[in-house]
């Protein structure tokens, strides 16, 4: 009998704004080894790295600043090594993000804007479904009608990055509807998003991760 593959390493990035804990107990749930570092070359050398992220989108860019959060992203991603962003993790992956009349720029890995959401009720805060893209490995595993933990005010309402050509598959992108449609999660390449927690969206969220950590 072959001996069984060793666990996937995950990092979760800490640089001051995101949930750690909580993803850490989660990822190891979904059968990998975590760490929580800001460590560059720590981060770089995982197999996965998950960014977290609550608050402002522009404090967390500057707390992702300087722990040069940025040229990891950036070198992971040039390097084909996966990335997945939650919450505002997802969102400084946008070039922008616009709270209260000021615009700050994001790592722009996509194209877009992030901005408030155009609801009656805000925060969005509970339970909502997704409208899973067909195809996705995301969601693999997940029933139709199943729902996500969502707690946020801003959110991206406009995707505006298609295939450049046919070698480049368009990413799978998928929605939920609070007041206006919004993106709920992205899957382009090695690097994924999900604007709502898998880490506190019970059985759902935790087939998630599993599907990601399979993919590593």
């Amino acid at each position: 009998m072959s001996a069984a593959s060793p666990a996937k390493r995950v990092v979760v990035l800490d640089y001051g704004f995101g949930n750690v804990r909580s993803a850490e107990r989660a990822v190891a749930r979904a059968g990998a080894e975590v760490e929580i570092t800001r460590d560059y070359d720590r981060a770089m050398a995982a197999d996965g790295l998950l960014v977290p992220g609550v608050g402002a989108f522009a404090a967390c860019m500057a707390g992702l600043r300087e722990v040069r959060g940025e040229w990891i992203v950036e070198r992971r991603l040039a390097g084909g090594r996966p990335v997945l962003g939650v919450c505002v993790g997802m969102q400084i992956l946008f070039a922008r993000g616009v709270e209260h009349g000021t615009e700050t720029a994001g790592l722009d890995e996509w194209p877009g804007t992030v901005g408030p959401l155009k609801a009656d009720v805000v925060p969005h805060m509970g339970w909502n479904t997704v409208d899973a893209a067909a195809g996705s490995r995301l969601f693999a595993g997940v029933p139709s009608g199943e729902r996500f933990y969502f707690v946020h005010s801003y959110a991206v309402h406009d995707w505006e990055l298609e295939a450049t050509h046919a070698a480049m598959p368009t990413p799978l992108v998928s929605w939920t509807t609070h007041g206006d449609p919004f993106v709920a999660a992205v899957e382009n390449g090695p690097l994924w998003a999900t604007q709502f927690h898998p880490e506190k969206s019970g059985d759902a969220g935790a087939q998630l991760l599993t599907n990601w950590i399979g993919t590593l």
